[in-house]
């Protein structure tokens, strides 16, 4: 796929108006304030595994209208203290897997939370968890339009929302430290921790890699790609929702979060990538209200930086964490697991 977008210069310029609707903050701040009704007291159960230096452990916490959503939390072994923690979010269609599937950010002494996506987890990976018992509309296949006629019912209002619930689960746990916490995650993943960053304080940083659900208004249609086809596909059969569906897609459009983050980011993009144009990565990166650094991959599609990438993270974090500086072995109970309590 030759280079279709904007050049790289015109990319570090762009800073398009974006739809924000009136009502933007104050329907987040009710959504937030209706599913903190429900206690953020998360449920740790130690699991087995021949991981003999990371300690794994189902994680369950409330989400959107109090829904129990599946985490995996991993820990390094024998290292006390409140550790610095990195949260992240799954691509699209995929679900959690099994915990030795993703190892690097425990392996280098953090703790580490990955969410499963609601309804998400049989497209490709190793399976997910986490059931999402909404129902919505007509709606094309996949997740891009479930409940798109109205911005109450969307399918992102509630995965957005369990994002931003997992941070508070997090914030209970005595072994993580509230203080230190990293939002990641690629493609989707990236645009839920964009989301999560335009509505949580006291974040260190956040790493969006070639992220998804951003500038919405320029994404749908420019590319032939999905997960943004979906939307295409539902337009061209309900011809009179164009207005509405935008209008809807504004409440959940990553630019729109950008501009409240309040912690400094590392973004990164395929300037090949159809399927997250680079100009509406450099959408968000632009309007992003903290220092907002980016890695450009100049020759990849949606695989962007890969394993590549992944040590220019730590480094970046490297900067923004002081990480323990010694080690000690941990209190632990007759199961060998570590005991878990509330912080409050």
């Amino acid at each position: 796929m030759a280079r279709f977008d904007l050049s790289l210069p015109e990319l570090q310029r762009y800073r398009p108006d974006v739809a924000e609707p009136d009502d933007f903050d104050e329907f987040w701040q009710r959504t937030l304030a209706e599913a903190r009704t429900f206690p953020a007291e998360p449920v740790c159960e130690r699991v087995s595994s021949p991981l003999s230096q990371i300690e794994a452990y189902d994680l369950t916490f409330n989400g959107f209208g109090g829904q129990p959503v599946k985490a995996w939390l991993l820990l390094p072994v024998g290292v006390a203290g409140r550790l610095p923690t990195v949260i992240e979010y799954n691509g699209y269609g995929g679900g959690r897997g099994f915990p030795h599937e993703r190892l690097a950010w425990a392996a280098s002494g953090y703790a580490y939370l990955f969410m499963d996506t609601r309804g998400q987890g049989s497209v490709w990976g190793s399976g997910g968890d986490t059931p999402d018992p909404a129902g919505t509309g007509p709606s094309a296949p996949g997740f891009m339009t479930r409940g798109i006629e109205r911005p109450d019912d969307y399918y992102y209002r509630r995965v957005y929302t369990d994002a931003v619930r997992l941070v508070d689960a997090a914030r209970t746990l005595d072994r993580l430290d509230p203080d230190r916490i990293t939002l990641s995650g690629g493609s989707q993943g990236g645009g839920i921790a964009i989301a999560a960053a335009g509505l949580v304080e006291g974040l260190i940083g956040v790493l969006p890699d070639v992220p998804f659900l951003q500038h919405f208004e320029r994404a749908v249609g420019m590319t032939d790609d999905f997960p943004y086809q979906e939307v295409v596909t539902y337009l061209s059969v309900h011809r009179d929702l164009v207005e509405q569906t935008f209008q809807t897609l504004s409440y959940f459009d990553g630019v729109n979060f950008a501009k409240r983050a309040s912690a400094p980011a590392l973004f990164s993009v395929g300037l090949h990538d159809t399927v997250c144009p680079p100009s509406t990565v450099f959408a968000s990166r632009n309007h992003w209200a903290q220092q907002a650094d980016i890695e450009v991959y100049p020759f990849n599609q949606h695989e962007g930086g890969q394993a590549h990438h992944w040590p220019k993270q730590a480094a970046w974090l490297e900067e923004r964490l002081a990480k323990p500086a010694a080690v000690s072995r941990q209190n632990l109970d007759e199961s060998g697991a570590l005991e878990f309590q509330s912080a409050g």
